[in-house]
């Protein structure tokens, strides 16, 4: 993993940063440079429609100086730590794509951004931003949550062994690689967790899995999971098997295991997920007090252009 480069999303109107301060961190852990990234555009500039405090020069450009001012700041304070960073500023819309067009770009190993509470409103809104970056995003999506720098994090590897998902099995060793890499680079404590759901029987909404039936799928998940982890270094005690839906049983995980990063895949299944929302990760989102991570399988195309 060498020539790393974090791009870090970083909100003009926010007063705090916690995309910064997890992209240092993380920068400082795994030897990476940094690049501080702001995304704008305004509407009424573009239609001609601007205050006379532009006068001095065009709107636009002005606009654009002022918040490469700003991340000059925050960089600077980075530098001061002895990282390389490196600023940029886009005019660019809707931000999602503009986002996905620095990526696609630049081509960072990760992608670093703040996120907070979604309101019930904002869920039915097919335009929030961090729902789109997990669906276009095509490098690795760390969405940071309010609160301080982990230390000595614990980091959970959602995968699936049984691929019930619809994810390849390669994606869930990119899960655990890159769970792995970050959890010893930052001296923390690496877990794999997997939840399945039992199916129901066919007979009618009345009508519940037998003991049998339960006990065999159990059983069938638990080999699957040690499978998977034969080939991967975990001590057995930090592998969990969990029964239930992830969109459920991952936030329980989360409170109670104390997990700082929660470490997931997405994929795309067709033109569809621009329209519907409900994949898991954007089911968590807001599920789990902790920082998540997206990881895409190898050779995810990206519906923005």
């Amino acid at each position: 993993m060498a020539n790393k480069k974090i791009l870090v999303v970083v909100d003009p109107t926010a007063a705090e940063h916690p995309c910064v301060d997890r992209a240092a961190w993380l920068a400082e852990s795994v030897s990476a440079d940094l690049e501080l990234f702001i995304c704008d555009y305004d509407p009424s500039i573009a239609a001609g429609r601007t205050s006379t405090v532009y006068i001095d020069q065009p709107a636009r450009e002005n606009l654009l100086a002022i918040l490469k001012k700003k991340l000059e700041r925050l960089a600077g304070t980075l530098r001061h730590r002895g990282l390389k960073v490196d600023v940029d500023v886009a005019w660019d819309h809707p931000l999602v794509d503009g986002i996905v067009r620095k990526v696609l770009s630049t081509q960072p190993w990760m992608v670093v951004k703040d996120t907070h509470h979604h309101g019930v409103l904002k869920r039915t809104v097919l335009s929030n931003t961090d729902w789109g970056l997990i669906r276009d995003c095509p490098a690795p999506l760390y969405l940071a949550k309010p609160g301080p720098v982990p230390e000595k994090p614990r980091v959970f590897a959602a995968v699936d062994p049984l691929h019930e998902h619809d994810k390849p099995a390669a994606l869930d060793n990119q899960i655990f690689e890159l769970s792995h890499f970050i959890a010893a680079s930052t001296e923390g404590e690496l877990h794999a967790v997997h939840t399945y759901a039992i199916p129901m029987p066919i007979g009618g909404p009345e009508a519940a899995p037998s003991v049998d039936l339960i006990d065999v799928v159990a059983q069938e998940h638990q080999t699957a999971m040690v499978e998977f982890l034969a080939s991967h270094n975990l001590p057995k005690g930090n592998a969990h098997v969990l029964e239930g839906a992830p969109h459920d049983r991952l936030p329980e995980v989360v409170e109670q295991e104390g997990v700082q990063i929660l470490v997931m895949g997405a994929i795309s299944r067709s033109g569809l997920n621009r329209i519907f929302v409900g994949s898991t990760a954007e089911r968590l989102l807001d599920r789990v007090a902790c920082d998540v991570l997206i990881v895409k399988p190898e050779g995810f195309k990206t519906g923005v252009k």
